[in-house]
């Protein structure tokens, strides 16, 4: 089996296919400086908060599996799951905007005015008989 050297690898690999998405010339370091500084600005967020909880789980579950594979992009490919390494990197860059943004907006604070009555009712169907369906509110199925 022939192992290839990052730096030989990016040299081979002169196009993503993809349009609009250039070879990125040092992915690794990238990638990895993009997930800490994104850890950066959710420890900025209170820990109750589920965006926080949620977000900090995934980009730390990823900072690791970048670490883990020591500079070798095929194995950051196959460990993230997300296509080209590239892609990758535009993930954790949108990641950390919207991290930003959710630190400016401060949205775990509660709302300046409360919902009206029923709007965070959620629909759903459910199957009474065969092809039959019933409309009900989330209220409605745990009183059953």
């Amino acid at each position: 089996m022939l192992r290839f050297s990052r730096p030989l690898y990016q040299a081979i690999r002169s196009s993503t296919g993809l349009t609009g998405l250039a070879v990125h010339p040092n992915p690794i370091p990238a990638l990895t400086n993009t997930y800490e500084n994104t850890l950066t600005h959710l420890a900025r967020i209170p820990e109750t908060s589920a965006y926080r909880q949620a977000t900090e789980a995934l980009i730390q579950n990823k900072l690791n599996i970048v670490k883990a594979a020591d500079a070798d992009i095929a194995a950051v490919e196959k460990g993230l799951g997300e296509g080209m390494i590239e892609e990758s990197l535009l993930i954790a860059v949108d990641e950390l905007k919207l991290a930003a943004q959710m630190v400016d907006w401060k949205a775990w604070e509660p709302l300046a005015e409360k919902p009206a009555p029923g709007q965070w009712e959620y629909v759903s169907y459910v199957m009474i008989g065969p092809k039959v369906w019933k409309t009900t509110t989330w209220l409605e199925r745990a009183a059953t």
